[in-house]
C-alpha cells in the first residue's frame, strides 16, 4: 500500500549518496536516530525497511557471511584486535537478541 507524502517532501540525493527521509515517513515507519535499516531494490525501486528485531539483524549478518565465505575460504571469529566501534555494535546486537529471548 502506498501512502503519499505531503506535497513538497521529495528528498534529493547529496554528493555522498545520502538522502534525508522526510519526518512524516520516519514517523510512519518508526525510524528514529540509530535505527538500522535495510536498503534494497524491488521492482526497480529503492526500498528502505527498518530492522527492529535484533534476531533479524543477526540472521542477515549470518546470511552475508555465508554469501561471502565461499569466495574467501574459511572464516574465523574476530575475538582479538576488533575495531572498538565494531565491537560496541556487536555487543549491542547481542544484548538486544538476549533481551528479546526473555
Amino acid at each position: 500500500m502506498i501512502l503519499p507524502l505531503k506535497v513538497g517532501t521529495m528528498p534529493t540525493v547529496d554528493s555522498k549518496g545520502r538522502i534525508v527521509l522526510p519526518k512524516e515517513l520516519r514517523d510512519r515507519l518508526g525510524i528514529t536516530p540509530g535505527t538500522e535499516v535495510e536498503v534494497h531494490t524491488e521492482d526497480g525501486k529503492a526500498v528502505v525497511e527498518p530492522e527492529v528485531d535484533p534476531d533479524q539483524i543477526i540472521d542477515r549478518m549470518d546470511q552475508l557471511v555465508a554469501e561471502t565465505a565461499p569466495e574467501r575460504g574459511e572464516t574465523t571469529p574476530l575475538d582479538e584486535d576488533v575495531d572498538p566501534l565494531a565491537q560496541k555494535h556487536r555487543d549491542a546486537i547481542r544484548r538486544g537478541a538476549e533481551t528479546s529471548d526473555e
